[in-house]
């Protein structure tokens, strides 16, 4: 039996046919190309002004342009595709707008500086994974968006500063005091409410040519008396079973009853934690299951939820703390729309 039938049979159908990579809508007229739209809500060319740096048509196409394809594939219509780009062209623009006040903001601080090696190791890496170290690519690049080495450089350094002023704004977000996460536990309980768990093991035993039942079970049986002497299952798996997950030692994870057949459900959620079944006879073959752990319908302890809910509170911090900076930057600086 391969591997997929043996999925099929063990796990619930549902999933879903893939979505088509097509776009769910073909207009009858071209539409226009996100730089025309852009060249039509900015006549001169310019989107932005923030403190000296002029942001361009030019600057929000090479972000937008890796992102419209997969916008074309998920409207479902002319009008949203325009919608969700017009959204898509405010968003950039205003993460331009930061990127200029938040490197001004490093560049205040005369006692902070990115290392010229820091700038050169990163513009080899990018040499390496975006060029192939092919130092001619990198320069029909440059001369293609009209970029000497230098402007390229400092762009490369206004990236590292970026990412390195945004990760310390994180740093600085990043402790949760274990109050506040049993608080958050307690007023969101059943946010932690799981299904009956189990992480099974399974050894399958398919028919060879001219098996009957009775060989299958009396395979079943031998293996059973292995692991009763005290053999692990996973072992035995590794010998005995005919599927893909053999090599993994019949380890098929933790699923929800949910995830189940009736016939192996009713069987896997019998079992305590570290038992086996008895073999299971099915028109496919012969199965043994093995619960490697259980866990019970309910709400999860807090000690089993506690790192989640602290990444949890981590983030939601780290983004009201970083809307909160950019919002003093924003009231600080100079910005002009156009």
């Amino acid at each position: 039996m391969t591997f997929p039938r043996l999925v099929f049979l063990l796990l619930a159908a549902g999933a879903g046919a893939a979505a088509s990579a097509q776009p769910a809508f073909g207009p009858a007229a071209p539409s226009p190309s996100p730089t025309d739209s852009l060249n039509l809500r900015f006549a001169n060319g310019i989107v932005a002004v923030a403190e000296d740096k002029i942001i361009t048509v030019a600057d929000v196409t090479r972000e937008i342009g890796p992102l419209v394809q997969q916008l074309r594939v998920e409207a479902k219509s002319q009008k949203e595709f325009d919608e969700r780009l017009e959204s898509l062209q405010d968003s950039v623009i205003q993460d331009l707008i930061d990127r200029v006040l938040i490197i001004k903001e490093f560049r205040k601080d005369e006692k902070k500086h990115i290392p010229g090696s820091y700038v050169e190791n990163a513009i080899a890496d990018r040499l390496s994974e975006q060029f192939d170290n092919d130092r001619s690519k990198f320069l029909a690049y440059l001369r293609a968006r009209g970029t000497t080495i230098r402007e390229y450089r400092r762009e490369v350094e206004e990236d590292i500063i970026f990412h390195y002023m945004q990760g310390q704004q994180r740093k600085s977000q990043s402790v949760v005091s274990p109050v506040r996460i049993e608080t958050f536990y307690n007023e969101n309980k059943d946010r932690f409410y799981r299904e009956d768990e189990v992480h099974l093991r399974l050894i399958q035993l398919t028919r060879n040519e001219g098996e009957t039942d009775p060989v299958l079970m009396e395979q079943a049986n031998q293996i059973l008396a292995r692991l009763k002497a005290g053999e692990k299952f996973e072992d035995l798996a590794k010998e005995f079973s005919r599927d893909a997950r053999r090599a993994k030692g019949g380890d098929w994870g933790t699923l929800k009853r949910s995830d189940f057949r009736k016939e192996f459900s009713e069987v896997a959620f019998n079992l305590k934690a570290g038992e086996a079944s008895a073999p299971l006879l099915l028109p496919e073959g012969c199965f043994i299951l093995f619960a490697e752990e259980r866990k019970f319908a309910g709400i999860q302890p807090i000690n089993e939820v506690r790192d989640q809910i602290e990444r949890m509170l981590i983030q939601q911090m780290s983004r009201a703390g970083q809307e909160r900076w950019l919002e003093r930057l924003r009231r600080n600086g100079y910005i002009k729309h156009y």
